[in-house]
């Protein structure tokens, strides 16, 4: 998606790729878009030589809108409604979501005082991958945005080890790969 270079209008956080560290982006850092998917921007930070992942709520920072969430559609069954909210969330270096790249092992829901629990069990393409927390921490910020959800528990695993076979035909056509 490589953009123009954008100048960041004012100060920002940002998770830095791979490592998952917190940084701040500062207002005038000259930033390239390279990524935006599922309410999240991929940035290119020339100053700091490296790719950085931003929130949606930070777009107005690079001028810009986001327009990558997908809307809760009332009257789903609760289960389809957290499948779709899982779609929103992508390995912020590849541009298929979590979903389609086969990293989601189980999801159960129960009730629980008040409202209903959503655990996930997920793995990563590699266990040295150091977004790891980040995009556990984003499944589970998006599963609690969901309607009736009072707790989301998720967990990475290792067992079975991921592999390329498991990323769906969708997942595979987006990234070119034949099935």
């Amino acid at each position: 998606m490589a953009e123009n270079p954008i100048f960041l209008l004012r100060d920002i956080k940002a998770i830095q790729i791979p490592n998952g560290n917190e940084v701040q982006l500062r207002k005038g850092n000259q930033v390239v878009v390279t990524q935006s998917l599922g309410g999240s921007f991929t940035l290119h930070v020339a100053e700091l030589s490296g790719l950085y992942r931003v929130t949606g709520q930070d777009a107005d920072a690079l001028g810009l809108t986001c327009h990558g969430q997908t809307a809760i559609e009332e009257g789903k069954p609760l289960e389809e409604q957290v499948w779709d909210m899982l779609k929103t969330c992508y390995d912020p270096e590849i541009p298929v979501n979590i979903v389609d790249l086969g990293l989601i092992y189980s999801l159960d829901i129960r009730e629980n005082a008040g409202g209903r629990q959503v655990g996930v069990k997920m793995t990563l393409t590699a266990p040295g991958c150091g977004m790891g927390p980040s995009i556990a921490a984003d499944a589970r910020q998006k599963i609690m945005s969901v309607k009736g959800v009072t707790e989301a528990l998720v967990e990475v695993v290792w067992e079975p080890p991921w592999n390329p076979s498991m990323i769906t035909p969708e997942g595979k056509s987006r990234l070119g790969i034949e099935s």
